[in-house]
């Protein structure tokens, strides 16, 4: 039997075959080749992730720090100036039982008081003053402790030191020998037994420092040192920054600050902002600060839909730019009321609370009693 055939095709047919094996062969040295292939697709999985979430953010971005508004509203002012002796400082710390615990915590192992400081004796009815020179690093809880004083002695003795927070190397503060505060009389013929009682001390000793007699009648608007007193709760937290809560419980984002800022409505020119401008999504819920009483709530050509609410003390607070108002005058709330929601009414450029927190009628730089760092 003859068998024909054409060696040119079968040629073919064997260099496919030898090809094809070349080509599925599971040889180790190609691993090297299929692994560039997973990695290169896992890279471009994972950068198209990432580009639509970069592209999400972005819009939410824009969309957030476009939330500026007006400056100020000289119909409000005389709101914000007048006296409100409605709210007292009793009935606020009853509504703000859950305040959080004063952050004076002193931190231990360091001590930045570079010279071995004269120890304050605590028991001694002789009273004098040391001179400290701030260094970087220090805090007043740590100065307190190093002059085994209490943190209230310092911020007593220096009037200068509003915000713990905002101390600087190179100052100057007074370091006095012995724990307590300074205390000025508000009427005629207080007495340091009247003083310590008020405050819980040892009135003998109160006396004895103030080279006084125990039951010596005091002119009005005398300064005496009261030993072993502490500052009211208020005051510490004022001092420490932490006197007013976030309005807002959610992500925002601070689109403009308090003082001098560009015109957001595109003049050109400088504008004074009295407030923070705090840029999150419509509807947000708005909360008071603090607790206190609702004086005032309507619409402003620059705030749009607004709150204020007293706290006593002098302090007020504005909440502006709502797209839905949620109290009414006269109530009383705390940190946990629901004032309103996060709108863009009013001189607006977009969704944002405009937050303004005044002392005795003049606006003051919301940072210095509010924890923007808490969020």
């Amino acid at each position: 039997m003859t068998f024909l055939y054409n060696k040119g095709a079968i040629g073919s047919f064997m260099k496919k075959m030898v090809f094809s094996k070349k080509r599925f062969s599971s040889k180790p040295s190609n691993l090297g080749y299929y692994s560039k292939v997973f990695v290169t697709c896992s890279a471009s999985i994972v950068c198209a992730a990432g580009i639509v979430i970069g592209a999400t953010l972005a819009v939410l971005h824009v969309n957030n720090t476009n939330g500026q508004g007006g400056g100020s509203d000289p119909k409000l002012s005389m709101i914000m100036s007048e006296a409100d002796s409605s709210v007292k400082a009793s009935n606020i710390s009853d509504m703000e039982a859950d305040s959080e615990a004063l952050g004076l915590a002193a931190l231990m192992g360091e001590d930045h008081a570079t010279e071995a400081p004269a120890v304050s004796d605590n028991t001694s009815t002789t009273l004098t003053y040391t001179s400290y020179r701030v260094k970087k690093g220090d805090m007043i809880s740590l100065i307190a402790d190093a002059y085994n004083i209490t943190t209230d002695t310092i911020y007593s003795a220096n009037n200068t030191i509003t915000n713990s927070r905002l101390i600087q190397p190179g100052q100057y503060i007074k370091i006095p020998s012995m724990s307590g505060i300074l205390y000025t009389t508000k009427k005629e013929n207080e007495t340091p037994a009247t003083i310590a009682e008020k405050y819980s001390v040892d009135a003998e000793r109160c006396a004895l420092v103030n080279n006084t007699d125990l039951n010596a009648p005091l002119k009005m608007g005398t300064t005496v040192f009261v030993p072993g007193a502490e500052m009211d709760w208020e005051t510490k937290l004022e001092i420490n920054g932490d006197l007013f809560k976030l309005p807002l419980h959610s992500y925002f984002y601070i689109s403009s600050r308090w003082g001098w800022r560009p015109d957001p409505f595109g003049s050109g020119r400088r504008s004074y902002h009295g407030g923070i401008d705090m840029a999150c999504p419509k509807g947000t819920p708005i909360y008071s600060a603090k607790a206190g009483r609702v004086v005032s709530t309507g619409y402003s050509n620059v705030y749009g839909n607004y709150v204020i609410v007293s706290h006593g003390q002098g302090y007020k607070t504005l909440y502006g730019h709502m797209t839905r108002i949620l109290t009414s005058n006269g109530a009383f709330v705390d940190t946990s009321t629901k004032i309103g929601l996060v709108g863009s009414t009013g001189a607006s450029t977009g969704p944002h609370l405009h937050f303004t927190v005044y002392k005795n009628g003049k606006s003051i730089n919301p940072t210095n009693v509010v924890n923007f760092a808490k969020r």
